[in-house]
């Protein structure tokens, strides 16, 4: 009964209970605004992103990269401040946290020790994505595997190959990657005529189809090139011509080139080299020999 009429007893609960509505409602604070700032910084980084994207560049699921590192952030920054928040109350509740921050040590190195390789590629994946190295439907080549990205996550990143596989690779793994649909693209055609043909004259030809092809095809940048004689072997010399274009439109526009060009030199007499065979009758230049004698 004195214990229930005590009020330094009342006075030191009412203050501690005054102390935890602070601490939660500090923490909720504090929460909200260090996810707004989070958001905030992530929206201008997007803003800035895609003014930069202009031209022949194309932005790849930029947006739902910058979405998920948000939302990794955002969990991030409340599972801290809640913690820090729920020892301070155990604390104040008269609750000997040493013990338990040690207790939990040691149990999260346990757990550290025995999942090392998890750890590794949560954290790798977190760095793909916060960098921006490759993202959802970039065409990339790791180590020994090539293919389109299907899935980023951050532990796992799925790659669909040409054959239409799904590749699932850790990403503690990827060590080293090349983005091919970053920057623009360059298709190289090499076109081949005959050593007899007229080389201006195919020059001239090409050139003029050249300039022709950028209201074509969207895909290419800028217009396109003819280097000149690259090579010349055996019965045929060898035309290089370079084609800027956007990321990964290469293959198709050097189809439609090769198509373009083959048509062009016949409809104009240039010919294209092709096996040639010459048969030599022995018995022939034989019989012509002993006749004369």
């Amino acid at each position: 009964m004195n214990d229930i009429m005590n009020e330094d007893k009342w006075m030191a609960l009412g203050m501690g209970s005054l102390k935890i509505v602070c601490i939660i409602l500090g923490a909720m604070i504090i929460v909200r605004i260090a996810r707004a700032a989070i958001t905030k910084t992530f929206t201008m980084r997007v803003s800035l992103t895609s003014k930069l994207q202009t031209g022949g560049y194309k932005t790849y699921n930029a947006d739902r990269r910058y979405r998920t590192v948000l939302r990794l952030l955002k969990s991030i920054v409340g599972y801290v401040v809640y913690f820090i928040a729920g020892i301070a109350c155990l604390s104040i509740i008269g609750i000997n946290v040493t013990g338990l921050i040690a207790g939990a040590g040691v149990v999260g190195l346990a757990i550290g020790f025995g999942a090392q390789s998890l750890v590794k590629d949560v954290i790798t994946g977190f760095f793909i994505i916060f960098e921006d190295q490759f993202g959802v439907g970039d065409y990339i080549r790791l180590t020994n595997i090539e293919g389109t990205v299907l899935e980023i996550g951050l532990r796992t990143t799925k790659i669909k190959g040409a054959g239409g596989e799904i590749n699932i690779v850790p990403n503690g793994s990827i060590t080293e990657v090349i983005n091919y649909s970053i920057n623009n693209s360059t298709a190289i055609i090499d076109v081949s005529i005959a050593y007899s043909s007229d080389i201006n004259k195919a020059e001239e030809l090409i050139i003029d189809y050249l300039r022709t092809i950028p209201q074509k095809d969207e895909n290419i940048v800028g217009e396109p090139t003819l280097l000149g004689v690259q090579s010349v072997v055996g019965a045929e010399v060898i035309l290089r011509i370079s084609v800027e274009t956007l990321p990964m439109q290469h293959f198709g526009v050097s189809r439609m080139i090769r198509r373009d060009l083959k048509k062009l030199f016949d409809d104009n007499g240039i010919e294209i080299p092709y096996p040639k065979m010459m048969v030599y009758e022995r018995e022939a230049t034989a019989i012509s020999e002993e006749g004369e004698e």
